[in-house]
């Protein structure tokens, strides 16, 4: 005589996943200034805003140029405290909803 065998184990079936909501991006923008040096403001983009030292360059060239830059485009929670460091070293930079 055969034993019973015992039911096989379940697993719990998996909730369906709800799609994770990206949080809307913001710019911050970097102005041009007669204040600072363009050593020092690629120096400070490096170290807060992370970047290359041929983007900070660019970066840094274009607000010279034109007048305003576009540093990067993150969350608004990132954004501002980029935007906080920077301003205070003085350099002159907002943050606005990216379009």
């Amino acid at each position: 005589m055969s034993q019973p065998t015992a039911p096989a184990p379940t697993r719990p079936t998996p909730s369906p996943k709800k799609p994770t909501e990206a949080l809307p991006p913001w710019n911050v923008l970097l102005h041009n200034d007669e204040v600072n040096d363009m050593g020092f403001v690629i120096e400070s983009l490096c170290r807060f805003a992370r970047l290359s030292v041929p983007a900070a360059t660019r970066c840094t060239m274009e607000a010279h140029k034109k007048g305003l830059s576009l540093v990067l485009a993150t969350h608004r929670e990132h954004a501002e405290l980029v935007a906080e460091q920077l301003t205070s070293l003085r350099l002159t930079v907002t943050i606005e909803p990216a379009p």
